[in-house]
Order: C-alpha cells, then sequence, then structure tokens
C-alpha cells in the first residue's frame, strides 16, 4: 500500500484549484484543525462522500489482567472516531 501525506493533498489541492502550494497547506492545516476543535468539542463533523468524524466514549470498566488474573480498574476515555460515508465505501 502506497502512502499519501500531506504534502501530496497540498500539490494536489493546488493544482485542481489554482492556489499556491502554501496556501493549499494553510488550508489542509486550518481543516484539520477545525476537525480536531470540533470532536474534541463532542461535535460530529460529517462531510459528505468522506464520512464521519467524532468523539466515542468510552465508559470506565472493570478488566482481568491477564497475567496475575487481578481485576484491574480502566478509566472511562474518549477517543477519535470516524465512519466512513456509503458513498466512500462502495468506491472501495
Amino acid at each position: 500500500m502506497e502512502k499519501v501525506n500531506k504534502k501530496y493533498l497540498a500539490e494536489v489541492l493546488a493544482e485542481r484549484n489554482g492556489l499556491t502550494k502554501k496556501d493549499a497547506t494553510a488550508i489542509l492545516d486550518t481543516l484539520v484543525d477545525e476537525i480536531v476543535a470540533c470532536v474534541k468539542e463532542d461535535k460530529a463533523v460529517d462531510i459528505s462522500g468522506l464520512g464521519k468524524f467524532y468523539n466515542k466514549h468510552h465508559a470506565a470498566r472493570t478488566g482481568i489482567n491477564p497475567r496475575t488474573k487481578e481485576k484491574v480498574e480502566i478509566e472511562a476515555k474518549n477517543t477519535p472516531a470516524f465512519k466512513p460515508a456509503k458513498a466512500f465505501k462502495e468506491a472501495l
């Protein structure tokens, strides 16, 4: 699998929209920053055709240490999650 990075995406964005690479990079940075900020505030970001970024809450629970079989309390936590859109799934 080939990897694509932010630099590549900025070049494509600049080329397709007549922007400078600096402007395209700034747009990508703004987009990523805003998605992170919204998810951090527990808002879902739904981008049509791509998918939904959201904050997934995991409740506190009791787990078991597999080595000692001792019960361990696992703290509640939030993790970022992504659910691909139907169009995105079908494209693959």
